[in-house]
């Protein structure tokens, strides 16, 4: 049956910009008339001629209104001239899986991703979509800038409304359709075959399974790995259950994709995994948890008795150890990076090893560029993320399954891992207040407030005391970055102010939230000999002299963070 497509006028909705991982709002905002429409479109208005005869991935993380706006992509990219698009099915895919299909696919253009990752879902909460790049990583700064200068001036889309979607990706298999003289072909793949074959890649699949399994010398590993009601769920159960020998029962939790994560907070921390952190403390025969957010990109890992492994510290030693991962014994280590918000731990390590290092603005994409060079071999970011140059997202599982590694190569807990890197390399004691959905002006207020602060002459210098402690201000900034690739420009990154002993002070606004401003104050205090006592200890002056400089409850009303990490 041939089919045509139609042009649809429309008009542009306010705010449709881009955040740090695509547009994010509620979900009763995309599903206004044309509001998702105009934003695929838009997508396809800023790609522009490479759009014609390409190939697109297209998948996410299964929550609420996912089919819906699958069925409004079919649609679009038929009637925008797009030749093939590779779906997974029941629209499943998590982000570092998009990552891998559109890296193994040659020629891809890249990929639609429909998730707001961590946010909660459900038809009250939050839906998002972002396109990544050829390479497979988030669309830079310049892609998204286009994409939201299209929303703003859009006044028409291309569908095809009578292209039948209705079940389309429920089932396994290729369609062909004619749209407009041309073929428009739907491949509905397998969710996990091509992610799973590049993790065997990587490991050692074989003794991370004699690892979980144990033999008669060695005590089974027992894991708790918990996908949260996300995406990860089919990949756990293929890696960890199918692959890994690890229990259905014992050893894996919530595992089955719902659309609104079972009305839980898909966000893998000490708050929202607290199901996971109560098992694990409780029960002395798992060694290790694992959790991963709703679109699988991030993790949290816990030792036994729920011992927290912070996302700094986990990065660390992972840089410390990838040796024993085959993955880099065959390719080479070159560089490692942060987020400029993430504690400076995985700095010494680069240091002692003799390996590059790069601090970045918050946002994956600005790993891709130094991947891409072949400058960069791991990366991390403090709000649970961690990812090497084995495709262009963090990658949750992959971190978990490199934990497993480490272990398995130094046969040590986790908790003695983490002690014996300190003993090295002193310690980053770290947290993060969250205080979400703050009013957007007292949040904007507070920021001026600090940059005419730091911007002071007698700023620098100055010593704050709090709990008989004193920090030394040895120097304060709005961070920039200049890309060592490409010398494009980010500014305005957050405020910093570092210290003369190492340790840090970073206040942000984030962009990864749907409504309202989130402001991130980030505490690191460095400490190279009293490793081993309580975080919060440790943390308790240097956060009351964060809180002080801020004065964020003068502005902002609020006697406590929301979510502290």
């Amino acid at each position: 049956m041939a089919l045509s497509s139609v042009v649809v006028a429309t008009t542009p909705f306010e705010g449709q910009k881009p955040g740090t991982s695509g547009l994010r709002k509620k979900v009763k905002v995309f599903m206004e008339k044309h509001y998702t429409e105009n934003f695929v479109q838009s997508i396809f208005n800023a790609l522009g001629d490479k759009v014609q005869g390409s190939t697109l991935v297209v998948g996410g993380d299964g929550r609420y209104f996912s089919k819906q706006a699958i069925n409004i992509i079919i649609r679009i990219a038929s009637a925008n001239g797009v030749a093939k698009l590779i779906i997974g099915q029941l629209g499943i895919l998590s982000t570092p899986a998009v990552s891998s299909l559109i890296r193994s696919h040659q020629g891809v253009l890249g990929g639609i991703v429909l998730t707001a990752s961590h946010n909660p879902g459900g038809i009250r909460n939050d839906f998002g979509i972002k396109y990544n790049i050829e390479n497979g990583g988030p669309a830079p700064d310049s892609v998204s800038d286009a994409i939201y200068e299209h929303t703003k001036k859009i006044t028409e889309y291309r569908t095809t409304p009578k292209l039948e979607t209705d079940r389309l990706i429920d089932v396994l298999g290729t369609t062909t359709y004619n749209v407009d003289g041309r073929d428009f072909v739907v491949e509905v793949i397998d969710s996990t075959s091509n992610y799973v074959a590049l993790m065997k890649e990587i490991f050692d699949f074989p003794k991370l399974r004699t690892l979980i399994r144990g033999t008669e010398k060695r005590p089974a590993f027992n894991v708790l790995i918990d996908s949260m009601n996300g995406v990860t769920g089919v990949y756990v159960r293929h890696i960890f259950v199918e692959e890994l020998g690890a229990s259905p029962d014992h050893n894996v939790c919530r595992i089955v994709p719902l659309d609104n994560f079972g009305e839980i907070h898909p966000d893998p921390n000490l708050t929202y995994a607290k199901d996971l952190v109560d098992k694990v403390r409780e029960n002395e025969d798992y060694d290790l948890g694992a959790a991963f957010d709703g679109d699988g990109d991030r993790n949290m890992i816990i030792g036994k008795r729920a011992f927290f492994v912070t996302p700094n510290d986990s990065l660390a030693v992972l840089a410390n150890n990838l040796g024993c991962i085959p993955y880099f014994q065959k390719k080479g280590v070159t560089g490692f990076a942060r987020s400029m918000p993430t504690a400076a731990a995985v700095d010494r390590v680069a240091a002692k090893l003799g390996k590059e290092f790069f601090e970045v603005p918050t946002g994956w994409k600005y790993f891709g560029n130094l991947m891409d060079a072949g400058r960069l071999s791991l990366c991390g970011e403090e709000s649970f993320g961690t990812g090497s140059d084995h495709i262009r997202e963090k990658d949750g599982i992959w971190a978990v399954l490199a934990w497993l590694s480490v272990i398995e190569h130094k046969n040590m807990s986790v908790e003695d891992i983490l002690k014996e890197h300190w003993q090295t390399y002193g310690r980053n004691y770290f947290t993060r207040y969250d205080y979400e959905e703050c009013e957007s002006d007292a949040a904007n207020e507070m920021m001026v407030h600090l940059e005419r602060l730091i911007a002071s002459d007698s700023f620098v210098g100055k010593s704050f005391t709090s709990s008989g402690k004193s920090y030394t201000v040895s120097k304060a900034d709005n961070f920039s970055y200049v890309d060592p690739i490409d010398n494009s420009v980010a500014k305005n990154q957050g405020i910093r102010v570092l210290f003369e002993d190492g340790s840090r002070l970073i206040y942000r606004l984030s962009g990864t939230g749907s409504s309202g401003a989130t402001i991130r104050v980030y505490i690191d205090s460095y400490e190279k000999e009293n490793v081993l006592s309580e975080a919060q200890d440790m943390l308790k002056p240097l956060v009351e002299i964060g809180l002080e400089i801020s004065q964020l409850k003068k502005f902002t009303g609020r006697e406590a963070p929301t979510v502290i990490t």
